[in-house]
Order: structure tokens, then C-alpha cells, then sequence
């Protein structure tokens, strides 16, 4: 057992039986609430503590798995491309957007870490929340801020927007696929997207090309801070 929990292969059979798991309780529960992601990261750290498994023996193969994070991104590219025409008639609506999504979720974890006393480090580390892990991740280093705590950080807020998104679009009445799209990417990055594209096509297509429009702007407007 030792041995194997040492292995690379521990971390990536826990992470696929842990998120399996959580789809299946999801088609069965259905709802937003039982989301896969939120599952698998509960069921793994309960795994860890139970069993006294060092969080680095599962690294091994979790940071395998990590490895997969940038392409798996790129590939909603092709959701987007089948979505070029709205996007071509969209496109200043769909930057504004992002921008507005960018600086109010920039601005909204400036302000409260600082309402709460945070130190700077922490304040960096919260402020590129909202966008994809591999460029939060940069700016979190620029900025001087703790890039675990970033990666925590944006995993929750991901998730958050997936179990929030659907309920969100209904209270607010929110009928246009392109305006939901952006707003679920702007916020949520790819976790948030994985729940737009199950809302429906365009959701998905605009909720991609949201993650990296935000993510630039979140690149150029931390430089001023």
C-alpha cells in the first residue's frame, strides 16, 4: 500500500475514481449544488486524512494531471470557432464585458482584503482570482503574492461560479446567451465554463474566449498596481 501511495499513479487513479464519482452523484442529484469538481476536491482530501497520506505522495501524479490544465483550456478554442460569426458581431460588447468583469473582480478582492487587514502578499495572492490558474498564477508571482494560495484561491471561485451560474442567469433574467456567456468567463474562468457549455453552445463559446480576453486584461491592469 506504501508503495503505491508513493507512486505517481496513486494521484491520478484518486483523481479520476474522485471526479467519476462526483459526475455520477451529479446526474443523479441534479443539481448545480453537487458539482463534480467540488466532490472530487472533498473526497480526496478526506481520502488524504483518513488514510494519513502525505499531500505530496499525491502530488506526484496530481501535478500530472496539472500538466493537462493549459491544453485542456486551449481546446475550448474550438467551441469558439464554431461560434466565430456571433463573436464577430458581438466583439466590442464581449471585450467591454470583460473588461467591466475584470475590473470588478480585480477591485472587489483589492477592497476586501484590505477592509480585513490583509497583509500585501495575501492581497496579491486573491487578486487574480477570477482568471485561468496558468495566468493567475504569473501575475500572483509579479505581484509578490503566494502562488498556493492563488491556486486555492481561484479553485474556489471556479467553483462557486459553477454552482452559482445557473441560478444567477434565472434570478436576474439574464435572456441573452452571448451576455451570460461572458459573464460566467470573465468570472469563473474554465471551471465556470465547463457548467456555460452544458447550458448551451453559445454560453460555452462566449464564456472560452471570455477566459482569455479577461485574462489578458487582468495581465495589463495589474501592471499598475
Amino acid at each position: 500500500m506504501t508503495e503505491f501511495t508513493q507512486s505517481p499513479l496513486f494521484g491520478i487513479v484518486l483523481s479520476i475514481f474522485a471526479y467519476e464519482f462526483g459526475v455520477q452523484l451529479n446526474r443523479k442529484l441534479r443539481t448545480p449544488v453537487a458539482n463534480p469538481l467540488l466532490i472530487a476536491i472533498t473526497l480526496i482530501i478526506l481520502v488524504l486524512n483518513i488514510f494519513h497520506i502525505p499531500v505530496e505522495s499525491y502530488q506526484q501524479g496530481g501535478n500530472i494531471i496539472s500538466l493537462f490544465l493549459g491544453p485542456a483550456t486551449a481546446v475550448l478554442a474550438v467551441s469558439v470557432y464554431s461560434q466565430l460569426e456571433t463573436l464577430k458581431k458581438n466583439l466590442l460588447p464581449i471585450i467591454a464585458g470583460c473588461l467591466a468583469g475584470a475590473i470588478a473582480s480585480m477591485g472587489s478582492a483589492l477592497l476586501l482584503c484590505k477592509a480585513f487587514g490583509l497583509d500585501d502578499k495575501l492581497v496579491a495572492s486573491m487578486i487574480p482570482k477570477s482568471v485561468t490558474t496558468p495566468i493567475a498564477m504569473e501575475v500572483s508571482k509579479n505581484l509578490g503574492g503566494i502562488v498556493p494560495i492563488t491556486i486555492a484561491a481561484v479553485i474556489v471561485t471556479g467553483i462557486m461560479g459553477a454552482v452559482l451560474a445557473p441560478t444567477l442567469i434565472r434570478l436576474l433574467k439574464v435572456d441573452n446567451s452571448v451576455a451570460a456567456g461572458v459573464a460566467i468567463g470573465a468570472s469563473s474562468h474554465a471551471v465556470g465554463t465547463s457548467k456555460a457549455i452544458e447550458i448551451g453552445e453559445t454560453e460555452g463559446a462566449m464564456s472560452g474566449i471570455a477566459i482569455g480576453i479577461s485574462g489578458i486584461i487582468t495581465v495589463v491592469l495589474s501592471m499598475f498596481l
